[in-house]
């Protein structure tokens, strides 16, 4: 238990956003160790957190503001497991488990979990994919989901409930329950197959298709996909979650398209959606801006990804951040010291992208990763040939470098903006950095702003996941702007076209949470013990009704 202000610091900030304090973080160690932790909370009517990797970007899994309750933060990260079930068919992942762990887990069965890359490099756990409703690059796996979790709940009268969704018999008390589960100890004779309940999201793959309909693929508060713990976004205790795993792809191939006519791509993701018999594996959208700031400002996270693997990226990112701590204390020290030097040696490295990539980059203006597997590569080339004329639009077929090099680009450009910021404190205001869902008839997926939107912008970075119209789109605004001016007039454009945001993220405390993701809190945490004011709610004891 950390009750030291410095040793708290580092917990009760977020990655990208959020700032607050907390009167402890409690780190526990076992199942076991939490649930008698959250005892004690509950016993003293605190405000309880709970966090894993704390990798979100919208502050969802930390303290702001003020509250009318002390605030302590249970961090999980110490609590790392997983049991594969049915020779890796299912997984129970425990709180602490992360992506990196799951996939290394899975691979010598040639298995994957529902995401890869992606946030899978800065170290996100499995849970805060399940509580976010979280997205991912592969089309045909949707969102993460699943409706068979053992999560605690404090009920209306106070009461601290363990509820076994998971469909393992466990046993009765809560403690018995979790020592079994923590240490693997249930039989695969007492693993139940619920008909009723599902532990991925298997209809997307139908739904993804209905190109002409007039709402999003997917976004965080679709109420189809709230569920428990699915979507709670720590609104509930969560033990341990039950998940599907996914035949990893043999053999794939990926298309490099480009083209400066966004037409172009609109037609080509409606015929492949509406045509093809096979869904693409994944398909990765980047415009050349975004490329450009990505080359230049995400290269050593490339090369760190590419020379060290994701496994070890977490420690790199978490010595970065110790880095700066102890540097913030230094006077005349600028802000941001590790981006800075990294950014310095980043540029006395060679050139890292392909040859092929770049000159694509100088012809066209958007650039789509098509990547297909089996039948469907046959498919592609067959549509692709008699579609891309080699002027308009062209396309290449990714050597394996090429493939894995290219990919790694599109995902280095995640944090490319952020790094802008850091070196460019003296002209940069801030990021508003949109995570958003279009409507999947909406045929305008790249409208540039309109003069009055665009003024403050000095940069704005368009990437994101094609075929489901799930897009980030990140502005650099010219020092000075009004940030908060700028992002509501966004997000009213946006009202207006029927688009959903966040798509993937948590509404953490930058976005106001829709009716049913609030009801979806409220029934959950009817006290509003855990994670109060996310989504902009009340924060207040009993969602306020104290004071009726």
């Amino acid at each position: 238990m950390l009750v030291d202000a410095d040793t708290i610091a580092p917990f009760a900030e977020g990655y990208r956003f959020g700032n607050g304090s907390a009167l402890a973080v409690v780190k526990p160690g076992t199942l076991v160790e939490q649930w008698r932790a959250l005892q004690a909370c509950v016993q003293s009517d605190v405000i309880v957190i709970f966090q894993a990797a704390n990798t979100g970007l919208t502050g969802g899994s930390t303290p702001d503001g003020d509250y009318d309750r002390p605030v302590v933060i249970i961090n999980t990260m110490r609590i790392r497991g997983l049991h594969l079930i049915d020779g890796g068919r299912q997984v129970v992942c425990l709180p602490g488990t992360t992506l990196v762990d799951l996939e290394r887990t899975l691979a010598p069965l040639d298995r994957e979990p529902h995401s890869v890359i992606g946030s899978s490099c800065i170290g996100a756990s499995v849970f805060g994919g399940i509580c976010n409703n979280s997205g991912g690059s592969l089309i045909r796996r949707g969102p993460a989901y699943s409706e068979l979790a053992l999560y605690a709940q404090v009920d209306a009268a106070g009461q601290l409930r363990l509820i076994n969704h998971l469909g393992i018999a466990l046993g009765d008390h809560p403690e018995e329950m979790l020592d079994r589960l923590d240490r693997h100890g249930f039989a695969e004779a007492e693993v139940e197959w619920p008909e009723d309940r599902r532990a991925s999201d298997g209809d997307y793959q139908t739904h993804v298709r209905r190109v002409d309909a007039p709402t999003p693929a997917r976004f965080n508060a679709d109420p189809s996909r709230l569920f428990e713990a699915s979507g709670s976004a720590g609104r509930v205790a969560l033990f341990a979650v039950r998940l599907d795993t996914f035949a990893k792809p043999t053999a794939t191939a990926t298309f490099y398209i480009g083209t400066s006519d966004p037409r172009r791509l609109t037609t080509i993701r409606r015929h492949i959606l509406t045509q093809f018999t096979h869904l693409p594996v994944s398909g990765e959208y980047m415009h050349r801006d975004a490329f450009d700031v990505a080359a230049t400002y995400g290269k050593d996270s490339f090369l760190a990804i590419e020379r060290l693997g994701t496994a070890r990226l977490p420690m790199l990112l978490a010595w970065k951040n110790r880095f700066d701590r102890l540097l913030a204390r230094v006077p005349f020290v600028r802000r941001d010291p590790a981006d800075r030097l990294l950014q310095w040696l980043g540029a006395l490295l060679p050139d890292h992208l392909p040859p092929r990539m770049v000159a694509f980059r100088r012809r066209f203006d958007h650039h789509l990763l098509l990547k297909m597997e089996g039948g469907g590569i046959a498919e592609a080339r067959r549509y692709l040939d008699d579609t891309l004329n080699g002027v308009e639009a062209d396309v290449f077929e990714c050597s394996p470098e090429e493939d894995r090099k290219a990919f790694l680009h599109r995902f280095a450009a995640a944090g490319a903006a952020v790094r802008y910021r850091a070196v460019h404190a003296d002209t940069v205001e801030d990021i508003v950095a949109l995570d958003v869902a279009l409507r999947r008839d909406d045929p305008h997926w790249f409208e540039p702003l309109p003069a009055a939107l665009g003024a403050p912008v000095l940069h704005a970075l368009y990437y994101g996941h094609f075929f489901c119209h799930v897009f980030h789109w990140d502005y650099i605004l010219k020092k000075g702007s009004d940030t908060h001016g700028v992002e509501a007039a966004m997000l009213e454009s946006l009202d207006r076209r029927g688009a959903e945001y966040p798509a993937e993220h948590n509404v953490g405390h930058l976005y106001p949470a829709k009716p049913a993701l609030a009801d979806h809190y409220r029934e959950l945490d009817p006290r509003n013990v855990f994670n109060p004011g996310i989504g902009k709610t009340d924060r207040t004891h009993r969602w306020g009704l104290d004071h009726l």
